[in-house]
């Protein structure tokens, strides 16, 4: 238990910060499900538009430092490897 009140201003400081940062990986979460459901439907154009808002979200998270930069980057990679893939069956 922290007993100085600067140790214990950090504690509230980091429930808060806690609850925010996993507010934020759960709508990346739910964006990416978007995205995936999206690509398993085969539809270019939504899949495209859906990637978007997936890069967006992500960018964002990076520069609050909620989640790495690289680890952003490479979830960025991997979802648009998986976009051109289907671009490249469909087109």
């Amino acid at each position: 238990m922290a007993h100085s009140l600067s140790a214990k201003k950090r504690v509230r400081q980091n429930t808060k910060k806690k609850a925010v940062n996993r507010a934020r990986k759960s709508q990346i979460k739910t964006q990416v499900k978007r995205l995936e459901t999206v690509l398993a439907g085969g539809d270019v154009k939504a899949a495209s538009e859906q990637y978007k808002l997936v890069v967006k979200k992500l960018d964002k998270t990076a520069t609050t430092s909620t989640m790495h930069k690289k680890t952003v980057a490479r979830k960025k990679s991997r979802l648009a490897k998986r976009l051109n893939a289907l671009k490249a069956k469909v087109g």
